[in-house]
């Protein structure tokens, strides 16, 4: 079985926003960037490195008569994240919509983890909202509102063999958000938590192949356009009530 999105639909229901959607060069973070620009939102494309990928994003999105820039940034450095919220803002005039899509991912036994690539995860995935959403709260709460949605993971609940690093800062980024939802949706900010399944995304250089699909019920692996269209829904009008919530999109593979 196929995912069955192939396109975004045209709309208008994010028209005059601004979103920053890290980790935007490739996988979830490029279909994201495109989703929201389907919707109507100029897009902030942010790369650690990746910069030749992002501007081929960023034209993908001005070819389609939308508008995008590319900010290249380490969220897990404050510093940097400040330079690149103050250029968003100088250049679009507002920041209404977060995706903390960045993240990094590694396997290695638990017991030969030296501290730095214990911290690694831990900082792109949690400094990273940090940073990120103390530098975007403040447009937000002066335009009246805004929506928040990080991606995390089924390994925050399941555990991974491992990835105890990356368990650990998923976990945390729900727990995140949830504290953010609470703190702020007094005043309109809205936050959420993506979890996304296994995914048929482009694989690192030397990992193993995926097995077959045999323990979800879809019998199939997700497209990184399926988590997209649910981060373009979290971000737009129609989930106005829905905040502090923890979505598992995975063809049912992990169920609550």
């Amino acid at each position: 079985m196929t995912s069955p999105i192939h396109a975004y639909t045209p709309g208008t229901e994010l028209a005059g926003k601004v979103a920053l959607v890290t980790g935007a060069a490739k996988n979830i973070g490029r279909a994201t960037a495109l989703a929201l620009a389907a919707g109507g939102a100029a897009v902030a494309i942010n790369t650690r490195s990746s910069v030749a990928e992002a501007e081929k994003v960023a034209q993908e999105v001005r070819a389609a008569g939308g508008r995008a820039e590319v900010y290249v940034a380490d969220i897990a450095d404050g510093k940097q994240v400040k330079m690149m919220s103050e250029a968003i803002l100088a250049k679009f005039g507002r920041i209404d919509i977060l995706v903390l899509n960045a993240s990094v991912r590694s396997e290695k036994a638990f017991t030969d983890l030296s501290y730095e690539e214990w911290r690694l995860p831990l900082g792109i995935t949690l400094d990273g909202a940090f940073f990120c959403t103390q530098a975007c709260l403040p447009s937000m709460l002066a335009n009246g509102g805004g929506a928040i949605v990080t991606l995390g993971g089924m390994q925050s609940l399941s555990g991974a063999a491992k990835r105890v690093n990356g368990s650990v800062a998923k976990h945390g980024l729900v727990g995140f958000t949830r504290g953010i939802a609470r703190e702020f949706g007094d005043r309109n900010i809205r936050a959420n938590c993506i979890a996304p399944g296994t995914m048929n995304t482009t694989r690192p250089a030397g990992r193993a192949a995926r097995p077959e699909p045999t323990g979800i019920p879809l019998k199939r692996y997700g497209e990184a356009d399926e988590i997209a269209s649910v981060v373009r829904f979290l971000a737009g009008p129609g989930a106005s009530f829905l905040s502090g919530q923890s979505i598992q999109v995975n063809g049912g593979q992990m169920m609550f």
